[in-house]
């Protein structure tokens, strides 16, 4: 009985797991990439492994409700390059394409970098990969990552500072306080230098106001150990190229690097989590919330209500209507991969377990996401009609392995039945359907034909 048992519990453990890989899950991960596509929230590579940099591309459904415990995730096609630290941002002119820029490419199933292009662009309604061609691009940005990009209304990606790849590829560690500039009608390419009141900045975040300033907050210097004050805002107007800092006062937050930074409609900026640098891994990861006022340029620390988010780094973070909605990162030093989504409330400040779609929608926002509303509902149907043949195929296959064992246990039950007598010990081994006692007729009542 021990065996069935045993053939029991390896038939269910396979069947769940069968189950499990159906169905579309990322592995946990960090350092990815994020944009919001209309109803499409993407993320773009990440690292999953000390070793491997991988090439994917998830999104997450937005068009329906959801429990965060059961997050309606899709995958979409493969980027052409392993990346991570990198920025991505979406083309204001058609709402769809997504350009991918800068971070640690490198070649797909390899851990050797790859320089064929500083920039990709992604056609989200037809799932199409394409390098394009710049003009005048600057040679020094290449392998330039920890960054980010913002991109204003007239098409023009903004990145500034950042770092190269480092001494792991035979290239000298620099920090930069340059501003580039991508303008995607043109594809032409510019670079400004700075003076040197601006500080060199690394693993901060942008924040793009709709008055043209680029907020820039946190983040460091060269050195890991330099962190730039989170309380000296530096400003970039897109305007007129001007730099500016603002001294933001009110609550005292502790400077970071690799946090997330969200714009509400009312123009304040949240940011999660980040986290201290010890040497050149991940120290202290916070776990808190503060807002920047930027009419007043003070911090805040709102009151929170419900099960928050674990203390996150090198995650994702987006703002949805009245919804932030937090994925992937690191947790602490030693938990360094999750794949866990949160998601706070910005109306109430309340962490909630489940994303419901709103009553009353943005004009705007509607607008934007129906240019994926074909797309939407084919890989809709496509990823439920494969979830729904692993789902069918797993529950046959368990089906089929309780049958067996259920047959076998009858079969050992029915065994036992039989009434053996002395010296007929080889009847009870050959499962001789009828069994006589000497000295008694065979009455019908002693027959016994056993169902196989």
């Amino acid at each position: 009985m021990k065996s069935l048992y045993y053939i029991l519990f390896f038939g269910i453990f396979n069947s769940v797991y069968f189950l499990v890989i159906c169905q579309n899950v990322p592995s946990p991960r960090r350092e990815q990439s994020s944009t919001l596509v209309g109803t499409r929230l993407y993320f773009f590579g990440g690292t999953i492994s000390s070793t491997i940099t991988v090439n994917e591309v998830w999104y997450l459904d937005l068009s329906s409700s959801f429990n965060i415990s059961t997050p309606p995730w899709h995958s979409d096609v493969a980027m052409p390059v392993g990346d991570i630290f990198g920025t991505s941002c979406l083309s204001p002119i058609d709402n769809s394409t997504v350009f991918l820029i800068g971070g640690r490419m490198r070649i797909v199933n390899t851990r050797n970098f790859s320089y064929t292009s500083s920039v990709y662009r992604f056609d989200s309604k037809n799932s199409l990969w394409t390098t394009p061609t710049i003009n005048n691009f600057n040679s020094s940005f290449q392998a330039r990552n920890e960054m980010q990009a913002v991109i204003d209304n007239d098409g023009k990606i903004f990145v500034f500072g950042g770092i190269n790849t480092g001494n792991d590829d035979n290239i000298t560690t620099t920090a930069y306080n340059d501003m580039s500039i991508l303008d995607i009608t043109t594809m032409i390419w510019s670079t400004q230098t700075q003076s040197q009141f601006v500080l060199v900045n690394v693993d901060y975040t942008a924040t793009l106001l709709p008055s043209g300033l680029i907020v820039y907050v946190g983040g460091r210097g060269s050195s890991t150990a330099s962190l730039n004050n989170i309380s000296q805002i530096q400003i970039f107007d897109t305007k007129s190229y001007t730099w500016s800092t603002k001294s933001a006062s009110g609550s005292t937050i502790a400077s970071r690097v690799s946090h997330s930074a969200v714009l509400t409609q009312n123009g304040n900026i949240i940011i999660y989590g980040g986290s201290t640098i010890n040497t050149t891994k991940i120290g202290y990861v916070f776990s808190d919330i503060a807002v920047l006022n930027t009419n007043s340029w003070a911090w805040s620390v709102p009151n929170v209500s419900g099960t928050g988010a674990p203390p996150l780094t090198e995650h994702s973070a987006e703002i949805y209507k009245n919804y932030m909605i937090l994925a992937f990162g690191a947790t602490s030093a030693t938990n360094l991969y999750t794949n866990k989504i949160y998601i706070l409330d910005i109306q109430n400040y309340t962490w909630v377990t489940a994303f419901n779609i709103p009553t009353t929608t943005n004009q705007a926002k509607q607008t934007q996401s129906n240019g994926n509303s074909s797309t939407d509902q084919a890989n809709n149907s496509s990823s439920n009609l494969y979830i729904g043949i692993g789902v069918g195929a797993g529950v046959v296959i368990l089906a089929a392995i309780l049958f067996i064992i259920g047959f076998f246990i009858y079969k050992n039950r029915h065994k036992e039945k039989y009434v053996a007598t002395p010296g007929d010990d080889h009847l009870r081994e050959n499962h001789v359907p009828t069994v006589y006692t000497p000295g008694i007729p065979p009455l019908e009542t002693y027959a016994q034909t056993p169902k196989y």
